[in-house]
This record gives C-alpha cells, sequence and structure tokens, in this order.
C-alpha cells in the first residue's frame, strides 16, 4: 500500500495555489498531507535555496505553480527577464524533484505557449509548431521548455514530470496591480477606483474585441488535485473551459461593470494594444478524460470575484 503523500505546492501563495489550499482543506484528505510555499520560502531560480526546500519538506509529488508572471505590457517591456528567470525556476524544480526521488510533479504552462500562427481551436499537439505570439514570446518559451523537460526526464530516468496548460485564470487572491496583472483583475481593479471615486467613465485598453477563455481559480483548483492524482501521462493537457464559453474583453468588461453595479460609460482606449487577437483551446481530451466536470458560470465567478475583491480590499495584492 502507497504510503502518504507529501505534497509541495511551489507558488502556494499565488492565485492557483491559494485555490488548491482552500480545496484540499475543506476535503480533507487523510492520505495526502499539503505544504504550500512562496517567495518567501525560496527563490526557486536560485539551485541552492531550492535543494534546502525540498530537503525541508521531503515532498512525495510537486505542483508547480512559481513563475514570474505578469500581464500583456509587462511582458513586452520584460521578455528578457520573464526567459531567463522561467528557466532558471523550471530548471531548478524539475532536476530537485529528480534528485530528491519525487514520484510525480504537475508543472502550470499556460495557453500563450502556443503558437501566434495557427489554427483553431489548439490542442495538446501545436504546442511547439510555430513561435509565439512576439508580446511574450519569453515567458512562452520557458514555458515551453518545461513540455521538453518533461519528456527528457521520462525518456532518460522514467520520472512522471507532466504539464497542464490552462486557459486565463481569474479568482480571489489574484494580483490586482494595475502595472503587471491580467485583464480580468486589472478591469476589477480599474473599476473599483472609479466606483470609489464616483466617476461615470470606464475606459478599457485596447478595442475589446478579443477573445479569451477564462477559468475560475476554483474549478482550476478541483481539475489540479484531478490530474495529480489520476492523469498518468507525461504529454500535456489542456485544462479550459468549453470554447462556446468563449468571451471577448469587452464581453468580461460588461460583467465585470454589472458585478460592481456600475452604471456608467463603457469606452475603450483603441491606440492601446490589443496583444493576440483569439487563442482558443479545445478541451476535447479534458471532457474525455474526466467527462462529468462542471465549470462554474462566468458571469457567478465574475460576481464571486468581485465580492471577494471588495470585502478583502486592504489585504487584497495591490
Amino acid at each position: 500500500m502507497e504510503g502518504k503523500k507529501v505534497i509541495l505546492v511551489t507558488g502556494g501563495s499565488g492565485l492557483v495555489g491559494q485555490a488548491i489550499r482552500e480545496f484540499v482543506e475543506n476535503e480533507k484528505p487523510v492520505d495526502e498531507s499539503w505544504i504550500f510555499v512562496g517567495s518567501k520560502d525560496a527563490d526557486l531560480s536560485n539551485i541552492e535555496q531550492t535543494t534546502v526546500l525540498f530537503q525541508k519538506h521531503k515532498p512525495t509529488h510537486v505542483i508547480h505553480l512559481a513563475a514570474m508572471v505578469g500581464g500583456l505590457f509587462h511582458n513586452m517591456s520584460h521578455n528578457l527577464d520573464f526567459l531567463r528567470t522561467n528557466i532558471h525556476i523550471n530548471d531548478n524544480v524539475l532536476e530537485t524533484s529528480f534528485r530528491s526521488g519525487v514520484k510525480k510533479v504537475v508543472s502550470c504552462l499556460s495557453t500563450c505557449i502556443f503558437p501566434d500562427k495557427t489554427s483553431y481551436p489548439i490542442d495538446e499537439t501545436m504546442v511547439h509548431l510555430g513561435p509565439p505570439h512576439p508580446s511574450n514570446f519569453g515567458y512562452s518559451y520557458a514555458k515551453r521548455l518545461i513540455d521538453i523537460s518533461n519528456k527528457a526526464y521520462f525518456q532518460q530516468h522514467g520520472c512522471l514530470f507532466t504539464s497542464v496548460i490552462p486557459c486565463n485564470v481569474f479568482g480571489p487572491h489574484d494580483n490586482f496591480n494595475l502595472q503587471s496583472s491580467h485583464v480580468i483583475p486589472g478591469l476589477m481593479r480599474k473599476l473599483h477606483q472609479i466606483v470609489e471615486n464616483g466617476e461615470d467613465k470606464f475606459t478599457v485598453l485596447g478595442s475589446g474585441k478579443p477573445l479569451r477563455q477564462f477559468i475560475y481559480s476554483r474549478d482550476l483548483a478541483r481539475l489540479f488535485v484531478w490530474v495529480l492524482r489520476h492523469y498518468q501521462d507525461v504529454e500535456p493537457l489542456i485544462l479550459s473551459v468549453d470554447e462556446k464559453d468563449e468571451v471577448s474583453i469587452s464581453q468580461a468588461a460588461e460583467q465585470i461593470a454589472e458585478a460592481f453595479g456600475f452604471s456608467g460609460q463603457l469606452l475603450y482606449d483603441t491606440s492601446m494594444a490589443d496583444g493576440q487577437f483569439k487563442k482558443t483551446a479545445s478541451n476535447a481530451k479534458l471532457r474525455q478524460l474526466n467527462p462529468d466536470f462542471k465549470f462554474t458560470p462566468f458571469p457567478v465567478a465574475i460576481k464571486e470575484t468581485a465580492d471577494w475583491f471588495k470585502e478583502n480590499y486592504s489585504n487584497a495584492r495591490l
């Protein structure tokens, strides 16, 4: 009989890590011990600190969420930083997992790693079939290398290191900093300020036309735990809402406005870049493996996130 699993979650203080913590604390699994670590516990771009962290906690399994992340405009101006930092983090976590005898690693990728010029919907076989969008090529290539590393560790050592590819994630505990946040938390922070100031104009950067699939962090948390326990393949797995649930940035902004009770004017600054127009992902593989999974409806997830942000404004990442 397999002993108790010790599961180390890197990036455990972030958006997805907090959602996983909330899920497992409610579930209370008796055969698993969960450890959530963040940047204050170790600099994972440093191999010595990574090694000490693993020696301290002795994980049998790892969920690897830690990364240098940011929104569109932060990526565009810091591609080298995103490339080098994430390469170091990922290599250190995977190599230390191998040296420590970790049985399974599930790393987190992103749909932004897919080729810019491609056919849609994208699926797991298409990750390396062309260059990513130039706005975030540093982050994208660093993340793609996780998939290459996973396959190399499996080929050479038989390691079960795998990865998942979520679509755009949002939810409680997100990064709401206007300089580095992703689109939904950025719009929420901006609108919150507008409402607090009694203003009646909400300006969204760009045309609002680009399309995105958004996954609620609490849904992604449930899927991450399912992957850790049941998915036994080195090949990556897309974790995304259905194609029919894709929304435009303008639709997301309208939903956020409704969640905040904002009845003013919604404007679009078309002088700002839109980034990639669409990156529609197929979740057919996920649906085949986990057909009964139910996603939280987008309006419900937006409202819960907005309510959490308003209630926790003083402690949120701003």
